[in-house]
């Protein structure tokens, strides 16, 4: 299969292209290259054509002779929304509906976009399936659920989407993210010894590793078309939803000598969601997720240690997109709406 992978030069993107290319297709890049250099390594380059130009400058010609395209692109999480809301839907929504559009103009027959978990937002301690309700409480996750909403009414006998709603990311890549919540428990008890908790510890998060979210993207690209037509699939095991404090407890037991501590302005949450995972694996047997939260754990800690990460290099641009995102602007290579300018785009 001829793929067009949008944000293959992400965090899960790292993962999910050599899969791909590990299963015989053909994958083609597209990305801004905003994080260039980020994660554990800088010469990270992915052996496979590459369109370096931003999702909202797609044109259709971009898009032909593909089969399918993965869009992963977009803003990433919810401090970068926070910091530019206006941008976020630019980005993550009508950039999204506009390149299904195209796709669907090109000839392209599958859209799997990869949608969140947080579309359910504020929902309480009740586990949620594919059918629940949307309370999305941050720009991202609003982003996500109007990308869904505009794209599924283009679904006809040519073109097939289908919405992964996957569980908060966590696991080892060489573009690995600090800012999800067990990758940054993990640091902050590798660099300083302290389980640092920011809210009050009680939200659930459903959690997912980064392998197991790009194993859901193979088994719905190779999937027969009518399992997937128009379908949502929330990504992960219902297994794995834990409380934030939980997930710190499972970083204590796993470092040395580290113990759970609360920031002093520590809140509650809104987001809070616990999520059924089952209808993927019941639809889908070819996804089998492989990895649990505690296995995660012993996984980021081993690469910190490997990588001897310390709390100045944690803390940095290296590691959280949105100090990678101010940094950029303050140096004058991205404007306003993180759009890169001319004489950025030409020195990235």
């Amino acid at each position: 299969m001829r793929i067009l992978l949008t944000g293959h030069d992400g965090y899960i993107g790292h993962v999910l292209t050599p899969m791909l290319l590990d299963r015989g297709h053909a994958v083609t890049g597209l990305d801004s290259c905003l994080y260039d250099g980020c994660g554990f390594a800088t010469d990270t380059a992915l052996s496979i054509p590459v369109i370096r130009k931003d999702v909202r400058d797609v044109q259709l010609d971009d898009l032909r002779g593909f089969d399918a395209v993965a869009h992963l692109a977009g803003i990433s999480n919810d401090p970068l929304g926070d910091l530019a809301p206006q941008t976020t839907y630019a980005i993550n929504h009508e950039a999204s509906v506009r390149l299904a559009r195209l796709a669907k103009q090109a000839g392209v027959q599958r859209f799997v976009f990869s949608s969140s978990c947080s579309n359910y937002g504020a929902a309480g301690d009740s586990y949620l399936d594919e059918t629940a309700a949307f309370n999305p409480v941050t720009p991202y996750a609003q982003s996500k659920v109007w990308t869904e909403r505009d794209v599924a009414p283009m679904a006809d006998d040519s073109f097939t989407p289908t919405f992964l709603r996957s569980a908060t990311a966590f696991g080892v890549s060489t573009r690995l993210r600090g800012d999800l919540v067990v990758n940054n428990l993990v640091g902050y008890a590798v660099t300083s010894g302290q389980v640092l908790i920011k809210s009050d510890g009680m939200p659930w998060r459903p959690l997912v590793h980064i392998e197991d979210i790009s194993r859901a993207f193979t088994a719905v690209l190779e999937a027969p078309r009518e399992l997937v037509h128009n379908e949502s699939f929330n990504v992960g095991q219902t297994t794995e939803n834990y409380r934030v404090k939980e997930i710190a407890q499972m970083v204590a037991e796993v470092v040395p000598n580290a113990r759970v501590t609360y920031a002093g302005d520590a809140s509650p949450d809104t987001r809070n969601y616990r999520v059924n995972c089952d209808k993927i694996r019941k639809i889908l047997p070819s996804f089998a997720p492989q990895w649990s939260v505690r296995a995660g754990v012993e996984e980021v800690y081993a690469a910190y240690c490997e990588h001897g990460t310390t709390s100045e290099e944690f803390l940095s641009s290296s590691f959280v997109r949105l100090k990678k995102i101010r940094e950029l602007q303050t140096s004058g290579m991205l404007d306003d709406t993180l759009s890169w300018r001319t004489e950025g785009r030409s020195a990235a």
